[in-house]
Parts: C-alpha cells; sequence; structure tokens
C-alpha cells in the first residue's frame, strides 16, 4: 500500500510519468506528444491501464530495428502465386502486314 502511495506520488510530480517511462492512461491521452517525445528521445513508453502494463509506445526506428523483415518471395513464386490460370495467354502467330510499296 505504501508503495502505491509512493509511486502516485512520483507519478504527480513528474506530471504522470513514473519511473521507467511508465505512463497511466490518462496521463498518457493528456500528454500525448509528451509521450512521444520520451518514445524519440529515451527509449520506449510503457502505457499502463489500472496499474497492468498496456502498450508501448516507441519511435519508428526502435519498431523497425526490432520487427523481423517480410521475406520477398522470389519473382516465379509471385507470379504463380496470383492464380492466373484461367487467363488466355496464347499469341497469335502475327506475319505482319501485306503492304504495297
Amino acid at each position: 500500500m505504501a508503495k502505491q502511495a509512493e509511486r502516485a506520488r512520483a507519478g504527480k510530480a513528474s506530471g504522470g510519468r513514473t519511473a521507467a517511462g511508465r505512463w497511466k492512461l490518462e496521463d498518457a491521452k493528456a500528454r500525448f506528444s509528451e509521450v512521444v517525445r520520451h518514445a524519440r528521445e529515451d527509449g520506449p513508453q510503457r502505457v499502463t491501464v489500472r496499474g497492468q502494463d498496456a502498450v508501448v509506445v516507441m519511435s519508428v526506428e526502435e519498431f523497425e530495428r526490432l520487427a523481423p523483415a517480410k521475406p520477398r518471395p522470389p519473382f516465379v513464386a509471385f507470379m504463380e502465386s496470383l492464380h492466373l490460370g484461367g487467363l488466355d495467354l496464347e499469341r497469335e502467330a502475327d506475319r505482319g502486314r501485306d503492304v504495297e510499296l
């Protein structure tokens, strides 16, 4: 109980931000631009709901570093995945035009 009161006091003193970049949801909503600034400058910011971590706000650079890159299929596999089997792709024999000179 004493720890919760101490955390609440720390959150109010820092404008809603607690230690280690934690924000209560209502504070994060009210000061979203500050949450974003801290995420870009100080690293990921956690947002809590009823005292439990709910989401993390992080910079796009951090996200791209952590998110696995989607492998690109080879061109042939990509074309086969389009399921174009029903299209008529046969060419007619073209012998040119008869032109009088």
